[in-house]
């Protein structure tokens, strides 16, 4: 242990002429440590609500999906499919058919993007079946009226809005076609309500509504093509490099997007204000960092006349600037440390007992969410430890300008 941070810790554990420098410095420990425990919250909180939108976005679309340039049909589905499952990190693929409509009931109409899915390999990219709150994922024919007709699922808004909220209710999907101009004839087709899906996204579960890849190959008039194939890797983060590789593998005319691309502002927009937060509850901690300057200038003031001895018996200007840079350092290590134990208690309780609910129907989920990550405890201690080493270095120096006998005769 080197004398200054044995004369350091003496320091700061001495009782001072003056109780309210005592004060100043607990005061201190305290803004850090607040500082500290309010930026892990608040970050972890944000860290919960961006995995929770990112969940429900890929629980009701893919990692990757690949198309054609220009949105052309794709018509060769097998031969996709297999090169898609022969690469070692594809662990489902799915084709799907997507186009935009009307969906009339008998009291309104809406727009909607209607979703063809296979049934054969949806379970594969989709959590679609898992989110159907209503009826079933069945879009096998029923006899309703005295005719056949298919299911379709709605999206529960979707639903809320055509008012077909019981099973078996009646719409019509209708699409023009790409072919004609805007006096042509909509192509039209009924089905009966087997299932409401409800994805926790409000825009999803405003607009989809899906349907059976048959079924949308006769409605839109696509026989054995589809729009795109949706791919599920084993790790979300590997899409951009997935897609990069199945790209060069497959060459023109076929491309991919991944789930970050097809939802890049509203990720980018939680980013940025991840990184806002982060900057503006630093201040806190700089606060705090205030309260140190003043502290450790008052500690100089009292220790004046020691400070004289110690450079007489031979302590240098730079042991001195270390006896009080020290002292900054100590009260950062203390206050960044039971602010991170304080922060990572309460994220622990809550991620765990849910303490702090939510209304369901605002915010789809119960509780407000947490997701703790070792780089933001990181990132926060350093810039607590910097932002205190900063605060310790003025009234260091000041105390290393001291000349020895000025101080000793202070006295």
């Amino acid at each position: 242990m080197s004398f200054e941070y044995f004369i350091a810790k003496k320091y700061l554990r001495a009782k001072r002429k003056t109780g309210f420098i005592s004060i100043i410095t607990y005061i201190s420990i305290f803004g850090v440590m607040i500082g500290v425990t309010a930026l892990i919250l608040v970050l972890s909180v944000m860290n919960g609500f961006e995995s929770e939108v990112r969940t429900k976005i890929i629980g009701a679309d893919a990692h990757i999906r690949l198309r054609k340039f220009y949105s052309e049909t794709i018509n060769e589905t097998d031969k996709l499919m297999t090169v898609i499952k022969k690469h070692p990190r594809v662990i489902g693929a799915s084709p799907t058919i997507f186009e935009e409509g009307m969906i009339r009931s008998s009291h309104a109409q809406r727009p909607t993007g209607v979703k063809a899915v296979d049934m054969r390999t949806i379970d594969e990219v989709s959590d679609l079946r898992k989110n159907i709150v209503l009826g079933d994922l069945d879009f096998r024919e029923r006899e309703i009226e005295g005719r056949k007709i298919p299911g379709i699922v709605l999206g529960r808004y979707l639903a809320d809005a055509l008012l077909t909220l019981n099973i078996g209710d009646v719409v019509v999907v209708l699409t023009l076609p790409k072919e004609g101009g805007i006096f042509s004839q909509p192509r039209a087709m009924k089905f009966y309500v087997a299932g409401i899906a409800g994805f926790g996204y409000y825009d999803y579960d405003r607009l989809f509504s899906f349907i059976s890849i048959e079924d949308a190959q006769k409605l839109f008039k696509m026989p054995g093509g589809i729009s795109w194939i949706e791919i599920k890797l084993d790790d979300y983060q590997a899409a951009g490099t997935v897609a990069e590789e199945l790209e060069s593998e497959l060459g023109y005319p076929y491309t991919t997007l991944t789930w970050f691309d097809l939802n890049k502002s509203l990720f980018s927009w939680m980013e940025i204000e991840k990184w806002g937060a982060f900057v503006i509850l630093c201040l806190i901690i700089m606060v705090a960092a205030f309260n140190i300057v003043s502290s450790l200038i008052m500690i100089v003031m009292e220790k004046t006349r020691e400070i004289g001895i110690l450079k007489s018996m031979g302590a240098t200007s730079n042991s001195i600037m270390k006896i009080f840079m020290f002292e900054g350092v100590i009260i950062g290590i203390v206050g960044t440390v039971l602010g991170s134990i304080l922060g990572y208690g309460i994220g622990f309780v809550q991620l765990h007992y849910q303490i702090i609910s939510l209304p369901s129907d605002v915010y789809i989920i119960n509780s407000l969410p947490i997701r703790m990550e070792w780089v933001d405890f990181f990132a926060i201690s350093t810039a607590a430890m910097v932002l205190c080493f900063l605060a310790s270095v003025y009234p260091a120096f000041k105390a290393s300008r001291l000349y020895p006998v000025e101080a000793i005769r202070y006295e």
